[in-house]
């Protein structure tokens, strides 16, 4: 069965809790007073009962639907006052002569109110009902801004989101050239000492070149295939070393359904052979990537340090700075 969007999945919520919380003013005093015995439930009774909510319940939504998103929320604060003001006295006077009609119509089917209510002021009445229809234009503006408030932090998010997407696609396309500049000064320095070595070179740059081209798109990407790329480079990058390096290698993915992100761990990598090896003097390279079972991947790399001259321009010095970012991000 075909989820429903998020936006229709919402709309159905609000309805239905709009329904819950108007479904239960209006049946709540029914279930009171069939509990108390004494009273009965009468239709008469019911319709004189309901004639506060009913009016409550168009001043809420005439705010809800109408004046808040179209006046509130331009910041017409005073037109929207004016208008609710209208609209209260129109709803009240409406409730009067929908109780004078049923009072006149229905006079002797209806419960008289307490003496102590038909003493009160008709002055306290009407300021009862502002007080009711006050607080349900609050309630109404109050459910507004808090959605309108959730809604905007959902596209603060979603920008955000969209933002750091966008940073890293970003950053990817600078570490892409990065990685095949390093890649191909190493090749060059194989062409005139080892012609076979650079071919073989070659071979093992087009299989990680295919890694980045196709592999590098998704957010994450097997570990087992990450570590597969990083093998075969740290192949490429051996061809060039002598046997005054040593070389300590552990890749591990025990979990076949880890994920990383890609090419995480290449200006590691590369650094390590960058300015962990000689030419000429004893150097070592310890390479150590492995999963552990809480769900954790702990990269170590150790090297002798051989930094290059300032002459040297094999690379832009981008690769960390990239890594920082992107596990920021």
């Amino acid at each position: 069965m075909e989820l429903m969007p998020k936006k229709r999945h919402a709309a159905l919520l609000t309805i239905a809790i709009h329904l819950l919380g108007w479904g239960l003013l209006l049946v709540f005093p029914l279930l009171m007073r069939w509990q108390n015995r004494e009273e009965t439930v009468t239709l008469s009774w019911y319709l004189g009962y309901i004639a506060v909510p009913l009016s409550c319940m168009v001043v809420f939504y005439a705010n809800y639907l109408l004046l808040i998103p179209r006046i509130l929320f331009r910041k017409s604060w005073s037109r929207f006052i004016l208008l609710n003001i209208l609209l209260v006295i129109v709803v009240w006077y409406a409730g009067r002569l929908w109780w004078d009609f049923y009072v006149a119509n229905l006079a002797d089917a209806i419960p008289r109110p307490p003496k102590k209510d038909r003493d009160l002021p008709h002055l306290m009445f009407f300021a009862r009902d502002m007080m009711s229809y006050a607080l349900t234009v609050a309630l109404a503006v109050a459910i507004k801004m808090t959605s309108r408030w959730q809604q905007s932090e959902r596209q603060r998010h979603e920008a955000e989101r969209r933002r750091s997407e966008a940073e890293l696609a970003n950053l990817k396309n600078q570490l892409n050239p990065h990685f095949l500049f390093n890649t191909l000064n190493n090749i060059y320095a194989l062409v005139e000492v080892a012609p076979e070595k650079a071919q073989h070179a070659v071979h093992e740059l087009s299989r990680l070149l295919r890694y980045v081209l196709y592999e590098d798109g998704p957010a994450m990407v097997p570990l087992e295939k990450e570590l597969e790329f990083l093998r075969s480079y740290i192949d490429l990058m051996s061809l060039r070393t002598g046997k005054n390096v040593t070389r300590t290698i552990r890749l591990s993915a025990d979990d076949p359904q880890a994920s990383v992100a890609p090419l995480i761990f290449i200006s590691l990598v590369e650094n390590a052979f960058k300015h962990g090896v000689s030419n000429s003097q004893p150097s070592f390279i310890h390479i150590d990537i492995s999963e552990y079972s809480d769900q954790r991947i702990i990269c170590t790399i150790e090297n002798s340090y051989f930094p290059k001259n300032e002459t040297d321009k094999s690379g832009s010095g981008i690769g960390l700075d990239n890594l920082r970012k992107r596990l920021e991000l």
